[in-house]
């Protein structure tokens, strides 16, 4: 066995064709690391709908050129026998470590292989690409990118021509591809021949930022606006300039590109401690509202004033994706939008009260935007995961430039009548219920913690959460009459629902809390806060212990 390691580990790095990760493999070669090395070459990341994500490293289960470039040919393969020999692939980029080494070495592929590839001119964010596709016609598209992950992993997410992300079954034709790459010998990988494109993609992409506003509206709400070191500060303040909105005041410390994102634990605005320099600009500056994006500015944060801390300074609160979610519902219907509204399985049923009272068609899809981009007709989707889609004939695709600017033309028409999101929220309460909604989320070092969490809840069951009878179990791996089967369990209870899934791109089991109490007036409100938060609580350490988490 450790023979064998040592040979794989070997014919690795022969192939191998960055500098960094030879070094770093060789190392382990000759310290003879059996544990690491075993941990590299245990299998290979898997390409999934997510494409590729991991940890940067040498080795089939890191991510590195190696396997960015078998994902390339896999992907090229694909392409070819769908009919599309000569098609355009546009490839994007974020500013991870590595990010334009793998853009790179997938257009050369993509070139070698017949294939035109052009890559866009610097790291932008992902809504960029992936408007870009459908603006350049091309047959598919490659974002470089690890989203919010730490700061160690990378990640390679692909989109095919209609400009949405890929869905079974290209996932596993694609993989099946990658795995038929024999060795990197026999892939072509010119040193040029594709085209770095200019900054029109980006001008076209801005001029369609526009569209997402009523013509006209008020523009005056202030922002405080956090990059999280990622690759949105560019795009959102010419956005925001375009639209005439006030210049958001900027998180200096997050405003550039950092891969090392040195100010937080981990770069996603859900996580604590996150916004915490946002809050503290915000008490300085009194803004409107606070915005951040993610690294690759495809999802969106929005956190509103809610009291003071007694000592006369301002307290802020993250609005939960659900929250603002239905307040871009609420702010499209009241503009007159038409077409479908979408969300995932696990965001707030909110979205579906909001629709049937607009007398608009709503659907329910599994959770990711590969599948709500999909939905026919679609004006709007969003899912709780700080997603939002407000351009879906531009962008398909969850895009946190284009939601950003969305609700601060909200705050602005909300601030001109005296008025803030919160008010909103409660209005929007008041007619449908109060919608409350949490998460339980475990990261685990170890999957088989997922699994074994899983494997407990089917075979034994909760009969009632919180003292609420569960009315109905689903097993969604299954199917169901209007989803595909996935791995995730659905429980429905008087006033509730509870949702179930190991993570698509994290080592985390997610389960999606949300009760809904009735509200008859404003007066009502405090009272069905205080009930909805002693429910959540209760439904959280009943399924605790059902899971065995």
């Amino acid at each position: 066995m450790h023979d064998d390691l040592i040979a794989r580990a070997q014919a690795w790095l022969a192939e191998d064709p960055d500098p960094e990760t030879r070094d770093e493999l060789a190392k382990l070669i000759d310290a003879a690391d059996v544990e690491e090395l075993a941990a590299r070459f245990s299998g290979t990341l898997q390409f999934g709908t997510a494409g590729l994500r991991g940890e940067l490293g040498a080795g089939p289960m890191r991510m590195n050129r190696t396997v960015v470039i078998r994902a390339a040919a896999g992907l090229a393969a694909y392409l070819k026998k769908q009919g599309h020999q000569d098609g355009l692939v546009v490839i994007g980029y974020d500013a991870r470590h590595k990010s334009e080494d793998f853009a790179r070495d997938t257009a050369a592929v993509m070139t070698g292989a017949g294939l035109r590839a052009a890559v866009l001119p610097r790291p932008l964010p992902t809504p960029v690409l992936a408007y870009a596709i459908r603006h350049l016609g091309a047959v598919a598209g490659v974002e470089v990118t690890a989203s919010h992950n730490p700061p160690r992993d990378n990640g390679y997410k692909v989109y095919l021509g209609d400009g949405s992300q890929i869905v079974p079954p290209a996932d596993i034709d694609i993989a099946q591809e990658i795995a038929a790459v024999p060795s990197l010998t026999v892939v072509p990988r010119p040193t040029e021949g594709w085209e770095t494109l200019d900054d029109s993609v980006l001008d076209a992409y801005l001029a369609r930022t526009d569209a997402v506003l009523s013509p006209g509206s008020p523009r005056t709400a202030r922002t405080v606006y956090t990059a999280m070191h990622g690759v949105g500060k560019d795009v959102l303040l010419a956005a925001f300039e375009r639209a005439g909105f006030p210049a958001p005041a900027l998180v200096a410390e997050q405003a550039e590109p950092d891969p090392d994102f040195p100010t937080v634990a981990f770069p996603n605005p859900e996580e604590p401690g996150a916004m915490d320099l946002a809050f503290a600009k915000a008490r300085e500056t009194a803004p409107d509202l606070v915005i951040a994006n993610d690294p690759d500015a495809d999802r969106c944060a929005v956190a509103v004033r809610d009291g003071d801390d007694g000592d006369g300074k301002d307290e802020w609160r993250m609005l939960r994706g659900d929250e603002v979610g239905a307040l871009l519902a609420a702010h499209l219907v009241s503009r007159g939008a038409r077409g479908t509204f979408a969300e995932s399985i696990v965001s707030s049923s909110l979205l579906g009260r909001i629709a049937e009272k607009a007398g608009l068609p709503y659907e329910e899809t599994l959770t990711g935007f590969k599948w709500i981009a999909r939905v026919d007709g679609l004006r709007y989707g969003y899912e709780e995961a700080l997603g939002y889609c407000v351009d879906p004939d531009g962008v398909r695709d969850k895009d946190g430039i284009t939601a950003a600017l969305l609700i601060t033309e909200l705050a602005s028409v909300l601030k001109a009548e005296g008025r803030t999101l919160l008010d909103l929220l409660d209005d929007l309460a008041v007619t449908h219920g109060l919608h409350a909604t949490d998460q339980l989320s475990v990261r685990v070092q170890d999957l088989a913690v997922i699994a074994d969490a899983m494997g407990r809840l089917r075979e034994q069951p909760p009969t009632e959460l919180a003292g609420l009878a569960i009315t109905r179990a689903e097993d969604l791996t299954q199917g169901t009459d209007t989803l595909p089967p996935t791995d995730g369990l659905r429980y429905t209870l008087e006033g509730a629902r509870v949702i179930v899934r190991p993570s698509g791109t994290e080592p985390k089991l997610k389960c999606y809390l949300e009760v809904v109490v009735p509200v008859a007036a404003h007066a009502d409100l405090p009272a069905a806060r205080t009930e909805a938060a002693e429910l959540l609580a209760a439904i959280k350490r009943d399924l605790s212990a059902a899971a065995g988490i």
